[in-house]
């Protein structure tokens, strides 16, 4: 049985149910129908972004957070329009915080679809250098995996992989560039900045009966044209051709009931109806994500699990990382069209490596992020990009439209204790069970890299001639994190960690866990949703070799 059909959830499913096991997959959220359910043909699309369902989205608090401080006042988002963003004196959550999707695909229905490796580096951290943990994993053993991964989805990259070799190459050649991401890869390359294109989940060409993409740069807003790799359209779809899975979803998990001898029993959860129903369960997966997976087995604690579910070592919830961003956006004196094209087309990966960054442990990425900044469309820039009113304001519209470009950073987060989730002591859903709270810190270190991706970002913009700053922000007084990993931390010690090698827990063996949760580092700013689907089917063939099932290949 699996919970949750997000990257990890659909990536396991599908390899069991290719292996001739047969799957039920439930998912807390609805499902989507990409020819119907994404807007983008509508005149509101800017105005919706992604649509979200009634149940698409979990339930969540935030505990307080950390107070801001004067002499990180250079880290405090702002645009020209309204100054800055967040006047007061603590950070808070961004819109949501936690930018997630709970249906059928997960947040791969929203995600951009970077599809990125890990620097092999950055599974050893602990060992080399004195933070996080170590995977008990190395990169060679990963790496089919991450192959198989990615001819499912059809990843289009780069011929040259760099740090991130490769046993064979991508499915797909790489995305051609954009006018700003040519302008910034040709000026990069002049200064310093070595700028590739990037490996995307989006189709460079027709492949597996799906069309190439169009080059709308809505990614984020959902893909009507099946293009993008999402999970529901990979790994789902392919799971449900093998007629051995069965997917129910908008069916909530309630409990997960141990047995006696180190297992779990069943599971407890309630129909789309509000019925509730009790299955054996012979293996269980947890794939729900980093806050809810933990969340759920926290509160399914009874007197057999009194401390929750597989948390002997006290350590579900803990270690938790989260995405450290900044994005600068500037607008460029020449006609770039930056409200299209494939979103994040380039990346540059010089400060990725975890001894990068002078003096600071941890490395970072830089790319192209006018989508992800939600500036492809005209509101936004009347809202945020272009101040003024009536005649003036509309000329300098139509002088600015599409000339905007926005460099982001995405950096690595290294576990601290104050950043975890635990239960809400409060508040409850509205089936009584408690709230998962995120507790979010970011030390000193990490406020040191955020600084320095913001030099950078700046820096990037500065050498291709765009000085004119329009907006900036960041994670310092924002937390709003597309990635959240580290959880339910992977290791070989009990002690210090929730599952081993294979997501499986150390104590409750048929229990096992292939979301992001089981990161025991984040990478250097690598987007997860490959390594998790790299993980996800890497556990699966070990399952169905436990059940003698032979292993297959899609």
């Amino acid at each position: 049985m699996v919970i949750g059909t997000g990257a990890g959830g659909s990536a396991v499913a599908w390899t069991l149910a290719s292996s001739g096991i047969q799957v039920l997959a439930l998912e807390a959220g609805p499902a989507y129908s990409p020819e119907h359910d994404y807007l983008l043909h509508t005149p509101h699309w800017e105005k919706q972004r992604f649509p979200y369902k009634p149940n698409s989205q979990g339930n969540y608090k935030f505990a307080q957070m950390q107070e801001l401080e004067e002499r990180w006042d250079m880290l405090r988002s702002w645009n020209i329009v309204s100054g800055q963003t967040n006047s007061g004196e603590h950070r808070i959550a961004s819109g949501t915080g936690y930018h997630h999707v709970q249906g059928v695909g997960g947040s791969t229905l929203r995600f951009t679809g970077e599809a990125h490796r890990m620097h092999p580096a950055s599974m050893q951290m602990q060992s080399q250098h004195g933070v996080a943990a170590d995977w008990p994993l190395d990169y060679s053993e990963l790496e089919p995996f991450y192959h198989e991964a990615e001819t499912v989805i059809g990843v289009a990259g780069p011929t040259d992989p760099g740090a991130r070799w490769r046993s064979n190459p991508y499915p797909l050649p790489a995305h051609h560039l954009g006018k700003a991401s040519s302008l910034i890869q040709k000026t990069g390359a002049e200064n310093g900045f070595t700028w590739v294109e990037n490996s995307r989940a989006a189709l460079s060409e027709n492949y597996d009966v799906r069309p190439a993409c169009n080059y709308c740069a809505n990614c984020n807003r959902g893909c009507p044209r099946r293009d993008k790799g999402s999970a529901d359209v990979t790994f789902m779809h392919k799971a449900l051709a093998t007629g051995n899975l069965e997917l129910r979803h908008s069916c909530r998990l309630q409990k997960i009931v141990p047995a006696a001898g180190n297992r779990i029993k069943a599971i407890s959860y309630l129909e789309p109806d509000g019925s509730e129903r009790t299955i054996h369960c012979d293996i269980l997966i947890m794939a729900a994500g980093a806050v809810e997976t933990p969340r759920l087995l926290l509160a399914s604690a009874e007197k057999l699990a009194p401390n929750g579910i597989a948390n002997e070592s006290g350590q579900v919830g803990r270690n938790l990382m989260e995405t450290l961003s900044w994005n600068s956006s500037g607008i460029a004196t020449m006609q770039l069209d930056s409200f299209k094209g494939l979103p994040s087309d380039s990346i540059c990966w010089d400060y990725n490596h975890p001894t990068s960054i002078p003096g600071i442990t941890g490395g970072c990425r830089f790319s192209t992020s006018m989508a992800e900044a939600d500036l492809v469309g005209p509101i936004n820039y009347a809202q945020r990009i272009v101040p003024g009113w009536g005649k003036h304001h509309k000329q300098a519209m139509r002088r600015s439209f599409g000339q905007v470009v926005t460099i982001g950073a995405i950096g690595e987060s290294i576990p601290n204790h104050k950043t975890f989730v635990n239960l809400d002591p409060d508040n409850k859903d509205q089936y009584g069970m408690p709230l998962a709270r995120i507790h979010s810190f970011l030390p000193e270190h990490e406020l040191k890299r955020l600084k320095f991706m913001m030099k950078n970002c700046r820096k990037i913009l500065q050498i291709a001639g765009i000085s004119n700053l329009v907006e900036e922000y960041g994670t310092y007084d924002f937390f709003s994190s597309t990635h959240i990993f580290g959880s339910c931390r992977m290791g070989t010690d009990p002690r210090k960690s929730v599952v081993n090698r294979y997501g499986q827990s150390h104590n409750c063996k048929n229990l096992f866990i292939t979301d992001a949760s089981i990161f025991p580092s984040s990478g250097g700013g690598e987007s997860p949703s490959l390594t998790i689907e790299a993980l996800a089917i890497r556990t699966g063939r070990h399952i169905a070799q436990r059940l003698g099932y032979r292993p297959t290949t899609g």
